[in-house]
């Protein structure tokens, strides 16, 4: 599989997001999308816990593998070869999904501990790429629980205010920005103005 066919995977506010991600941190956000939605699929598929549970440690161990020992084959670890070594710190995506393998209403904590991690895997790129910035984890949080609306037990409390991040983390900026300005309460791409607005984060950030 090459990375326009993991690009074709992807859900299209993601899809629409990375296309405003600069040259040096295009395949980074893909990898990090990528394995995020693979890992979802596993989880909200699950028909089995304990064989979802060896899928899940089968992603934590190779992440945590250097990369000169991964496993050949599996595409998608190849399209991690872009982290290098620091691949490692996507294994907080493993965990952030473990946290809700089985859930069919998520508790808030759990949503929470859930957006914690993805925000952990969010800071680990932008290290990569030695950037750092409080914002990072503000916008990855909200991202995260507006992924997670539908399957809310109940609404979780969260300040969506104004964030300032890098060029390198259009992306995530595009994202946050279309989770804040419904309160992470719809699909974020809901409507011809939502789309208007994903196009001026992309262009501006802001």
């Amino acid at each position: 599989m090459h990375g326009a066919e993991f690009l074709a995977s992807l859900p299209v506010e993601r899809r629409l997001a990375l296309a405003y991600a600069p040259p040096r941190a295009r395949r980074l956000w893909l990898g990090l999308f990528a394995l995020d939605a693979r890992l979802g699929t596993i989880v909200h598929k699950a028909a089995e816990p304990m064989l979802t549970q060896i899928k899940l440690a089968w992603w934590r161990d190779e992440l945590a593998r250097p990369q000169a020992m991964r496993r050949r084959g599996e595409p998608l670890l190849e399209l991690l070869d872009e982290w290098g070594d620091d691949a490692a710190c996507l294994a907080a995506l493993v965990d952030g999904w473990e946290l809700v393998l089985g859930e069919e209403a998520i508790r808030p904590d759990a949503a929470l501990r859930f957006a914690e991690e993805r925000a952990r895997a969010c800071q680990g790129l932008a290290e990569r790429l030695g950037i750092r910035a409080d914002d990072i984890a503000q916008a990855a949080r909200g991202w995260a629980l507006a992924d997670l609306r539908d399957a809310l037990a109940d609404r979780v409390p969260y300040d969506w205010r104004r964030v300032r991040l890098a060029r390198e983390m259009r992306p995530l900026a595009v994202l946050y920005g279309l989770a804040a300005r419904s309160r992470g309460q719809a699909a974020l791409l809901s409507g011809p103005i939502a789309a208007l607005r994903a196009v001026r984060l992309g262009l501006l950030g802001i």
